[in-house]
């Protein structure tokens, strides 16, 4: 059960070890792309089709229908990566139970961001978790672990595209143990549990009040998608990436500062936030030089509203 480019390595190490996968279970066909009129699968679902496997695509999971067609599977084990949260009458068919992987090591960052919100918090070190899915969200028994370094240099793309591939080791050897009648599980201490919650407008605006750093990670830990960003005379800017310069000032915390060729920075409590790469609603991204090259910085208010 999966939808994204992220569960795709996933489901390719089970076939590739030659599991019998009776059903792939993904999210329904989208349109998008211009005048909404191109029909979008999914990552899984493509790779699912290429190799011949059985497909299901429930717009609702409680559907009487889909828990039939389900059942009739006979699935030993379930395995949810990067998927929709299941009812119990789904996670609670197999004999062997259901597992998720979870891109933090949990107790820490149960909720729907975690990646995220581990680089946001300038954390060095992150994971993946296999676990078996019960009630409360991303509290089940723990299976498997394996940690992930968080470089400076990362955002939370970088971090995504090398746990994919963690993540998908942790699969195997998740459905191996199971397999094998050797899963030993372990209760998760809910005392040490942090929170991820999902990303929204308010959460990803970025507050010049705080200091450089804490900014700096908050840009790291939302690029580039869905992105931090503040509002500019009037129109919100999206930023991709950042620098940090710590420097004494007297600037009021969120005043924005450019020579109109080369940099555009913004006063933090402790120095300011260099912003290297943009995007104004309306425009595409680009690099800081180009987008000066093309905006107007008379339209900058002297102070962002924090």
């Amino acid at each position: 059960m999966g939808t994204p480019d992220f569960a795709v390595p996933s489901l390719e190490i089970l076939y590739n070890a030659g599991y019998d996968i009776v059903g792939v279970i993904t999210a329904p066909d989208r349109l998008g792309g211009r005048g909404r009129k191109t029909v979008i699968e999914s990552p899984i679902k493509k790779f699912a089709l290429n190799k011949e496997l059985n497909i299901l695509q429930p717009p609702n999971l409680k559907n009487k229908e889909f828990v039939a067609t389900l059942k009739e599977l006979n699935a030993d084990i379930q395995i949810v990566v990067a998927f929709r949260m299941l009812p119990e009458i789904v996670w609670n068919m197999p004999a062997n139970g259901t597992y998720n992987l979870h891109g933090s090591l949990l107790p820490k960052y149960r909720g729907a961001a975690p990646i995220n919100w581990s680089v946001i918090q300038g954390d060095k070190i992150t994971g993946v978790t296999s676990f078996k899915l019960k009630h409360a969200i991303d509290t089940g028994s723990v299976l498997f672990q394996k940690e992930i370094p968080i470089y400076p240099s990362d955002n939370a793309t970088a971090v995504h595209d090398r746990m994919m591939f963690v993540a998908a080791d942790v699969v195997y050897e998740t459905v191996k143990a199971v397999d094998e009648k050797k899963a030993n599980l372990k209760e998760q201490d809910d005392s040490l549990a942090s929170h991820a919650p999902k990303l929204n407008k308010d959460n990803t605006k970025l507050d010049f009040t705080l200091d450089c750093k804490t900014l700096h990670n908050k840009v790291r830990g939302l690029s580039y998608y869905p992105s931090a960003w503040f509002e500019l005379a009037g129109k919100q800017l999206k930023v991709y990436e950042s620098e940090i310069e710590l420097l004494e000032h007297d600037y009021k915390a969120g005043t924005v500062i450019s020579d109109n060729k080369s940099y555009l920075k913004a006063a933090g409590s402790d120095g300011y936030l260099i912003l290297k790469d943009v995007q104004l609603t309306g425009k595409k991204r680009m690099g800081i030089k180009d987008f000066l090259n093309g905006y107007d910085t008379s339209q900058i208010n002297e102070v962002i509203d924090c």
